[in-house]
């Protein structure tokens, strides 16, 4: 779609409608026994629908259509609360919860929840953020089965609708998850986020995520698909967003320690500190791994540490700070062609490959409430960290280790930022309305380099540059980038069921390469044949504005049709342009890629026993990145990575859900689902100036 058409269309469903009245219903939720306001409490209507959830405050407000409701009020470690109310005049409640007289398992926890509903959705405003008319999924850590102690990505992911999942660890020390056919390597086409800060190695040069949260320290893992970008940046897969748990607020202090042991060797252990105090709540954790991995050459070692301080100095102010911590070494047993797979799937030829990782996050988040309808947030955050990779390095996996000189590439990631967010919900036509407008800063400088390590067999990741003079992989850049976005979202409802969300997004991206890299080439008896250094100064500045436009249609309690249509883009990366690989080469010409997202979905839960959520979706590409076969001057045939051409994806997903509890009525005491994650995508190449692209199917 062209962006003058876009802008059309985005303006025409901004002008004004004739609006009708409902009714509203507030009031607070506060702990029965000290009547302190509860945070965080979810209301649901009956049918398992989530309607919004109390801010700090225990106060909470939403619209009702209907003259009678049944509302749950449902908070960890309390008993829920099931009433009914009428909803024919604006209504105040004040709810009174009582807290549980033993801490349940996560087990009782979640069936407990269960008994009330099935799926878990974002509500239409919540925290600081806005969503809806946009596709979302909520993984709730107290509600699943799942090997947490392993941060099993296939058991932890297993309800988000057509996700593509590959592990290649014992302990889940990096998560690769991609949606509707993106590559799920390192999750880097996913915008990652803890707590609503950026945790990747740089957002726009290197959107990879070393760093991985431990889940046993989670309470839920938020994914918001394509229509994300306007809100959260670029990024074509949307959003992760991992929220990392509270402070216990009814301790002082409460510890909990998890070992686990498992094959080959594997140990685990996750102990866990919490309590508030007055005005100041705090949650700590760490979090070893080790384990010698499924393959030979494949022994791995973590250390996870986190701190997270919560002070609120009064009602409607609070301060968080953060403080994460990541280290591990892992020895990597390298890849198998098809023949040595058949052959043995565990074996290795590879014994001298290592892979090292230390990331440590920081953030100061400021939240304040001018009013009931006004909030402020400003969050600072920063990332200091290291990759370390070595080992030996071909273009065939079958080739027999040579026992010299290592490759070895080194990055330093040293990155801060800030984004501010205002959201303000305010009377239209005498209907609710809420609009976001926030700012985003964010600047790196970052280095890249590569060269020769050693020839040992050990994780030595130091050069050897003076030992290996002529060693034909060499290159040492830095990336100075800048990035700057303003951003806006407003919710209108235009009638009892229907709401529309137009949004925009102002990116300033200035990205720069600065730095030399080596070409040397060796004849038959191993000398220096050629010998040049290739200088690199590069600016690559560009501005550009995204739209989107959600809509929601509700006909009733139990059903919603949804979807958005926006723009994206993806910034080409710093492997895209700088790193030397013996198995391809970079178009010097490489630049990035633009997107347009579509979605139109249907979810909701027939007769309280079937939920259900059914999309489809769309990915027009433009200047799509790929690899193609070319002859070299050289005579040889390697692959080139660069821009391709035009594609698109096309395909439907679904998650339908079975509650066989109340199916068959069956005891509330155990709990029975069964699922069905479904996805069928379809992608070729539409334009490519290359030949024998065009019909090809995206890989």
């Amino acid at each position: 779609m062209r962006s003058k058409d876009f802008k059309i269309i985005y303006f025409l469903l901004l002008s004004n409608f004739v609006l009708f009245g409902q009714s509203e219903v507030s009031g607070t939720v506060i702990d029965k026994l000290t009547e302190a306001p509860i945070e965080s409490v979810e209301i649901y209507l009956d049918n398992g629908q989530l309607i919004t959830r109390t801010d700090s405050k225990g106060t909470y407000k939403f619209q009702v259509k209907k003259d009678s409701v049944s509302l749950i009020y449902f908070s960890y470690n309390y008993k829920p609360v099931k009433t009914s109310i009428s909803a024919s005049k604006s209504a105040f409640l004040t709810i009174e919860l009582e807290p549980l007289a033993e801490q349940l398992s996560s087990v009782e926890l979640a069936v407990v929840r269960k008994q009330y509903f099935s799926v878990k959705r974002l509500a239409d405003v919540e925290d600081m953020s806005i969503y809806a008319g946009k596709k979302n999924e909520v993984v709730v850590m107290n509600n699943i089965f799942a090997n947490l102690a392993t941060n099993n990505a296939r058991q932890i992911y297993s309800q988000i609708a057509g996700l593509n999942i590959y592990q290649n660890d014992d302990a889940g020390l990096q998560l690769n998850i991609g949606g509707r056919g993106l590559d799920p390597n390192r999750t880097s086409n996913f915008n990652t986020r803890q707590n609503g800060y950026d945790i990747s190695a740089d957002v726009l040069g290197y959107p990879e995520s070393y760093y991985t949260p431990a889940t046993e320290a989670l309470s839920e893992i938020q994914i918001v698909r394509g229509a994300a970008s306007l809100q959260y940046g670029t990024q074509f897969g949307g959003l992760v967003n991992f929220k990392m748990k509270d402070p216990n607020p009814n301790r002082p202090i409460e510890l909990q320690m998890r070992n686990t042991v498992g094959s080959n060797n594997l140990f685990t252990n996750f102990t866990s500190l919490s309590g508030t105090k007055n005005k100041l709540g705090y949650y700590a954790f760490f979090n070893y791994k080790r384990g010698n991995g499924f393959r030979e050459n494949s022994e791995f070692e973590s250390r996870n540490t986190y701190l997270k301080l919560l002070y609120n100095p009064s009602k409607k102010t609070e301060i968080t700070a953060e403080l994460s911590y990541l280290n591990y070494l892992t020895k990597q047993a390298g890849g198998l062609n098809d023949v040595m797979f058949e052959n043995n799937p565990y074996q290795s030829n590879r014994s001298r490959n290592w892979f090292d990782i230390n990331w440590l996050l920081y953030s100061l988040k400021l939240t304040h409430e001018f009013s009931n309808q006004t909030k402020f947030s400003f969050n600072f955050f920063g990332l200091d960290a290291q990759r370390n990779a070595l080992g030996f390095r071909t273009n065939r996996v079958d080739q027999v280790d040579s026992f010299e000189a290592r490759d070895l590439i080194k990055g330093d990631f040293r990155n801060y930022g800030f984004e501010s967010r205002l959201i303000h919900n305010y009377k239209f036509l005498n209907k609710n309305a809420t609009a976001l407008i926030g700012v985003k800063f964010y600047k790196a400088n970052n280095t890249g380099q590569q060269g020769p390590g050693s020839a040992g067999s050990g994780p030595d990741f130091s050069f050897q540059t003076d030992q290996y003079i002529d060693y034909p992989a060499q290159s040492d850049y830095t990336y100075p980038n800048l990035n700057t976005a303003v951003f806006g979202e407003q919710l209108y409802y235009i009638s009892d069921n229907f709401s529309i969300t137009p949004g925009f997004r102002f990116e300033y991206i200035k990205t720069q390469s600065q730095g030399y890299s080596k070409r040397i080439n060796l004849d038959a008896a191993g000398n220096i044949i050629l010998n040049e250094t290739d200088y690199y100064d590069e600016t690559r500045e560009r501005s550009f504005v995204l739209l989107g436009l959600g809509a929601s249609y509700k006909p009733n309690t139990s059903l919603e049709f949804y979807g958005n249509l926006s723009q994206n883009y993806r910034s080409v990366t710093f492997a895209d342009i700088s790193i030397v690989n013996p198995a391809f080469v970079i178009n010097p010409n490489i630049s990035d890629e633009r997107c347009a997202t579509m979605d139109v979905c249907a979810r909701g839960i027939f007769k309280n026993f079937i939920s259900y959520d059914m999309s489809l979706f769309s990915l027009i590409y433009d200047d799509r990145i790929g690899f193609i076969q070319k002859v070299f001057p050289d005579g040889n045939v390697r692959s080139e990575r660069g821009n391709i051409g035009k594609a698109r994806i096309f395909g439907f997903e679904s998650l339908i859900d079975f509650n066989l509890n109340e199916l068959f009525k069956l005891n509330n005491s155990i709990q029975s689902n069964i699922f069905l994650n479904t996805s069928f995508i379809d992608s070729k190449y539409t334009k490519s100036q290359a030949n024998g692209i065009v019909g090809n199917r995206v890989e």
